[in-house]
């Protein structure tokens, strides 16, 4: 049987540490903002369900999210299957997302950075070529200290260690972005 009360008591454990981190939020959507209207992008990057939500919310900024607005320049790392099996038959899968970030950003696109864990070295490698390349880093991970927290511009840490929760929380933080997204692009 589910333990319903196990799963809404850490879901909102994770959902309430969202909640915290409001200040950061708010620095993340001026950061996106200041980016796309100075001719920047968003790129986004994950591992498994976190490549799933990276695709997820680079659509919500290119066709929308509630308002219809004008799109904006946003792109998940994890789409292209020819890149990904080239990448990973020539090269190795670890650098997969730090060649694109290579061909793709310049200073001053936003790199966002999505790990349960926060130590998945394919996003670890992505967020360390962007900031060589002066790239703004903001990372989503769970509440252990982890490689891409400590070394990102702006960290999310949710409070959970439980994947699944810390996926939710990290859907909620990116919709949050775009609430803030839509109020100033609509």
């Amino acid at each position: 049987m589910i333990d319903y009360q196990h799963v809404k008591l850490t879901h909102q454990q994770a959902i309430d540490s969202v909640f915290d981190q409001q200040a950061k939020i708010d620095q993340l959507v001026e950061s996106v903002v200041n980016s796309l209207k100075n001719g920047g992008k968003v790129l986004w990057c994950g591992n498994g369900g976190s490549a799933a939500d990276a695709q997820h919310m680079a659509a919500e900024f290119m066709v929308r999210y509630v308002k219809n607005r004008r799109p904006l320049a946003s792109i998940a790392l994890t789409t292209d299957s020819s890149i990904l099996t080239a990448h990973a038959n020539d090269f190795e899968f670890e650098s997969v997302f730090a060649r694109q970030v290579e061909a793709l950003a310049k200073p001053g696109d936003v790199l966002m950075s999505l790990s349960t864990s926060g130590n998945s070295r394919n996003v670890v490698l992505a967020q360390q070529q962007a900031k060589k390349m002066g790239v703004f880093c903001a990372a989503l991970t769970g509440a252990n200290p982890s490689v891409l927290s400590a070394e990102a511009d702006l960290a999310f840490q949710v409070n959970s260690s439980e994947t699944a929760r810390i996926q939710e929380a990290h859907s909620l933080i990116s919709h949050l972005l775009c609430e803030g997204l839509d109020q100033v692009f609509s």
